[in-house]
């Protein structure tokens, strides 16, 4: 009998290629390094509040917005908010995130920076904005119903990218 391959050998030789590709498909690959887009949208500290920094998207009729804003997550954070602060860039802000359940009031009380206050409601739009709210007030700028979040950007800002109820907000 010659050295021929059996059939039987053949099988052999293909199972033994496959389960061979199968290793090498499933061996870790050197990591992707990461793109400009993926670091633009990795979370970072606020060098002044300390706290964390996302992306933040406002979509209507005016455009397309984007920010870096803080997160006022903790009651603490939300007592404070920006309170004291001298500087509040274009492209940064800050939100207050809540469960969309219940109306919200804010004011000035300590903030030197004339802001907007912009109310987003359960359905992730603006409900309403306080535009400009007076440094130092104490008079209460309230939301129309329950909102899902507050915005606070520079004073003007609003207005000025054309950013208006019913405006998508997505964080």
């Amino acid at each position: 009998m010659g050295r021929g391959i059996t059939e039987r050998g053949m099988m052999r030789r293909g199972l033994g290629l496959c389960a061979g590709a199968l290793l090498v498909a499933c061996s870790p690959q050197p990591a992707a390094e990461a793109s400009p887009a993926a670091e633009a949208t990795e979370t970072t500290v606020h060098p002044v509040s300390g706290l964390k920094v996302i992306p933040l998207t406002v979509t209507g009729r005016g455009g397309t917005h984007r920010f870096r804003v803080e997160v006022a997550d903790t009651p603490e954070a939300q007592r404070k908010g920006l309170m004291f602060r001298t500087e509040l860039p274009d492209g940064e802000g800050m939100i207050f995130p809540y469960d969309g359940t219940t109306a919200q009031s804010f004011w000035m009380k300590n903030t030197p920076l004339p802001l907007d206050i912009i109310y987003v409601g359960p359905d992730g739009r603006i409900s309403n904005i306080g535009a400009m709210a007076e440094p130092y007030s104490l008079e209460p700028v309230y939301s129309v119903g329950p909102v899902l979040g507050v915005l606070e950007l520079r004073g003007g800002l609003a207005a000025e990218l054309g950013i208006e109820p019913g405006d998508k907000v997505e964080w």
